[in-house]
């Protein structure tokens, strides 16, 4: 029987291990991808407890603040659970999320499917998107030191893993890369519903952006 306990326990370590993050991969994105994850499985049958472990461990090391190594995040989930007595099959399934919830250029299969997934992927697709996707864009293009937008480099619509990985692109770029993109390819109808709302807002930011941009108002 996995308790409350190990959630409070869990949101614990997570926020020791992501203490220095970069701000669009720090405690407080993991706290809105869990509560967005419990307002989508609201709409869904699934199990909670794998949302919530799923939700509050998917980005515990991120591939990309560790030179691409994927297997990382999945380890350091693993030995957590494992410490804390989990079940194989829960630790299982937070493991094939963890392994499965990213875009990695939008091109890649999932290895993996349940509703429990699809919940967690909506609920950080959702982050990645709107007013707080468009903010963290900005913060990890600066964290590059990525110029905001160069008209002088257009966006590569279509690129492999490793490409999308190895981007350097302005950060502009990246909305018609990913960001853009996610509106269809959210899984639940609670995620597709919010995906609209904030894919709009991101429209209007882009039309202003370049309007400005121009010297216009």
């Amino acid at each position: 029987m996995i308790t409350s306990d190990l959630i409070n326990k869990t949101i614990l370590f997570v926020k020791q291990k992501l203490e220095n993050a970069e701000g669009g991969h720090d405690w407080f994105h993991i706290e809105r991808v869990y509560k967005n994850a419990l307002l989508i499985a609201n709409g869904e049958s699934c199990d909670l407890t794998i949302v919530k472990l799923g939700a509050l461990l998917h980005d515990i090391a991120d591939s990309k603040f560790h030179d691409g190594d994927e297997t990382v995040g999945p380890k350091i989930a693993r030995e957590f659970l494992t410490s804390n007595a989990v079940d194989e099959a829960t630790i299982q399934h937070v493991i094939g999320i963890i392994e499965n919830i990213s875009f990695k250029g939008g091109n890649t299969e999932k290895e993996f499917s349940s509703i429990e997934l699809d919940i967690v992927q909506d609920a950080d697709r959702l982050d990645a998107i709107g007013a707080i996707g468009i903010a963290r864009a900005f913060n990890y293009g600066g964290f590059k030191n990525r110029p905001l937008y160069n008209p002088e480099i257009a966006p590569k619509l279509t690129m492999s893993k490793e490409e999308y990985k190895n981007s350097q692109a302005p950060t502009i770029n990246h909305f018609y890369e990913k960001l853009l993109l996610l509106k269809d390819k959210m899984n639940t109808k609670t995620g597709k519903k919010i995906a609209q709302e904030r894919h709009h807002f991101m429209v209007q930011f882009l039309s202003q952006f370049y309007a400005e941009w121009d010297g216009g108002k």
